[in-house]
């Protein structure tokens, strides 16, 4: 979602520094984070990021080549898969997604900000629906899936700063290759909230990670990578949790979430530091805040700390807005309800009230919802409670919304179930 936060009741410094300037102090760090990645403003704005595994039609467990992908994707072609890679503006589709490529060939639509949730599902179907039959004409098809279950984990895009994570990543398990090159998601970004009051961005960051281990279990459809059952019903997040805790956990919960998000971004290693020529170095153990204190030189500019906060992955990324990064991929155009769950979930306080609530003895079981999903029964439990919470916030919505929560939570939630379960028999 690109930045676009509301600008009534923004909170706004004396001015932004230049990015070449460098960072003089931790303060100073910690009060540019606070500004950059908590837009403060009454929530209005939804948009989404949606991704996608991609395989060849006939033999889906064959590699694709970045030529063959690029071509495919025509006048959209991010400029990662030009060759050689470019630094150009990303192209948008007729309904104004941009499209970019992961790491092991994922294609991702990021749509624009929309002032509804109905708009922005709408810009996103019609454009998915633009790159399926982009995707079919070159004997490819998009796989909603939270894991490849055909592929081992391959690295399509040589690029500076995917090599680096690769190399970052094995220095603690194979999990970041699988991470990187073979899971997709559905994620939500919305807009941060106010200052304080009702929708204060405070009880809406607090949400969104309350109701993570619920949501990953409700809507986990992830139990094969590679040919191989895996055990987990979230394969997905199982890698998510097994690199770095320093950039995935979520940050501590405390009174106020800008604080502490600032401390969580200055105390993760360097992944990376970037140069013109060459391949980037990667600190062993060094922490940004590390960096400003004179550990790498040449010292940090504030270039170097907004591209340090894309190296982090939260469940929940401040970025501005919030993007929830729990969800796993969804067969078909299955990403509807997820989207607007999680939506209708932070909607009101209402509904923010009664699901924090719903969700009181699991809001830290990250690990059972990955891995046992609604077969867990107090995990079934809450994501009931949620479906029905996030059904009651949706009845202002255009009826087949709401249809397409309820159509879920019939076939999968209040049976026990998610997507996951109906590879069973696949």
């Amino acid at each position: 979602m690109p930045d676009s936060a509301p600008s009534a009741e923004r909170e706004i410094a004396a001015g932004p520094p230049e990015v070449t300037e460098i960072v003089p102090h931790r303060e100073a760090a910690e009060a540019y984070i606070t500004r950059i990645c908590f837009k403060i403003g009454p929530p209005q704005l939804v948009g989404l990021e949606l991704e996608w595994l991609v395989h060849d039609r006939r033999q889906p467990a064959i590699q694709l080549s970045p030529a063959r992908l690029a071509a495919a994707l025509g006048p959209w072609c991010p400029p990662a898969l030009r060759d050689p890679p470019t630094t150009t503006t990303v192209a948008t589709m007729p309904n104004g997604s941009a499209v970019t490529v992961e790491p092991g060939g994922q294609v991702e639509i990021s749509t624009r900000p929309a002032a509804s949730l109905a708009e922005c599902l709408a810009d996103a179907a019609a454009d998915a629906r633009l790159l399926d039959a982009r995707l079919a004409g070159a004997g490819l098809a998009s796989l909603g899936a939270g894991s490849d279950p055909h592929r081992s984990s391959t690295r399509l895009l040589d690029v500076p700063r995917y090599a680096s994570m690769e190399a970052y990543f094995d220095r603690r398990s194979p999990s970041g290759r699988t991470m990187m090159c073979s899971t997709a998601a559905v994620q939500p970004c919305l807009d941060a909230g106010r200052a304080a009051g009702a929708d204060s961005f405070v009880d809406r960051w607090r949400t969104l990670h309350a109701i993570g281990p619920a949501l990953v279990a409700m809507f986990a459809n992830s139990p094969v990578l590679a040919g191989q059952r895996t055990g987990w019903k979230s394969t997905r997040q199982r890698a998510w949790l097994d690199i770095d805790p320093s950039r995935t956990s979520p940050p501590p919960q405390d009174a106020d979430p800008r604080a502490s998000y600032a401390r969580y971004a200055l105390d993760a290693p360097l992944l990376c530091i970037r140069r013109d020529d060459g391949p980037w170095p990667i600190p062993t153990g060094v922490t940004f805040a590390e960096w400003i204190d004179g550990a790498v030189t040449p010292p940090p500019t504030y270039d170097d700390l907004a591209y340090h906060l894309t190296t982090l992955f939260p469940p929940v990324r401040a970025s501005g807005h919030f993007e929830v990064r729990y969800l796993d991929a969804q067969p078909g155009d299955g990403w509807i309800a997820p989207t607007a769950v999680v939506w209708a979930l932070t909607a009101t306080t209402a509904a923010r009230d009664r699901a924090a609530a719903a969700v009181e003895p699991v809001a830290d079981r990250w690990v059972d919802a990955a891995r046992e999903g609604l077969a867990d029964p107090v995990l079934a439990g809450a994501a009931r409670e949620l479906a029905e919470i996030a059904l009651d916030g949706l009845a202002g919505q255009p009826t087949h919304i709401a249809g397409r929560v309820e159509d879920f939570a019939e076939r999968y939630t209040l049976r026990g179930r998610c997507p996951a379960d109906d590879w069973e028999t696949s």
